[in-house]
């Protein structure tokens, strides 16, 4: 799926202050948006991203560096009518601009979770795999997931609902970690966010 990043503005009124968000509007014929906005609600200490495009979400004071966990609980409303991503990002840089960089770490509602490199609009997959520790939807539509990325030394490991479900050195595509930390909610998802932390 190609996506295009338009539009790089703070987070309407209704968002948590200080919340940044990228859209990437698709560009992809076979695989449109669902409509042309993307929502973002305040839900207690969190907030619900009900799509719409994709999009990047950061908060510039949230910032990674030398040996931290970042965290947050992905609550999913409702399936997406195919597989679409979302979770933490981490190693922020540039978020807003032409030459943006980050890691992905994200999950699915098929069980599967995605870790995946960007550069400017070069994207490197690192691993994409299902993993029992991805909850996938029940019988009222809903999962939840607490992510975790726990760098220390020059290990990443990638939690899951805590299991760790994979690690990688900081080298190669992971090499790069400190930088802002946020989220990534791909389109045509309703996801809440809880529990955002980096410590």
């Amino acid at each position: 799926m190609l996506l295009a990043g338009l539009l790089a503005v703070p987070v309407a009124a209704q968002a948590p202050a200080g919340w940044q968000v990228r859209i990437d509007k698709s560009t992809s014929a076979s695989d449109p948006d669902d409509v042309p906005d993307v929502k973002v609600t305040t839900v207690g200490k969190g907030f619900r991203v009900t799509g719409g495009p994709a999009g990047t979400y950061w908060n510039p004071a949230n910032r990674g560096k030398g040996n931290f966990t970042a965290r947050a609980t992905f609550n999913l409303m409702k399936p997406s009518g195919h597989t679409n991503y979302y979770g933490l990002v981490f190693g922020g840089e540039d978020l807003a601009g032409a030459n943006q960089r980050y890691i992905y770490f994200l999950v699915a509602q098929n069980g599967t979770f995605l870790i995946r490199q960007r550069s400017g609009e070069n994207v490197q997959d690192v691993v994409r795999t299902k993993h029992t520790a991805v909850q996938q939807p029940g019988g009222n539509g809903t999962s939840t997931n607490t992510l975790e990325v726990r760098v220390a030394g020059n290990e990443i490991s990638y939690v899951v609902n805590g299991t760790v479900v994979h690690t990688t050195p900081k080298s190669g595509p992971t090499a790069q970690t400190d930088g802002i930390v946020g989220v990534r909610v791909n389109h045509v998802l309703d996801v809440q966010v809880d529990g955002f932390q980096v410590q």
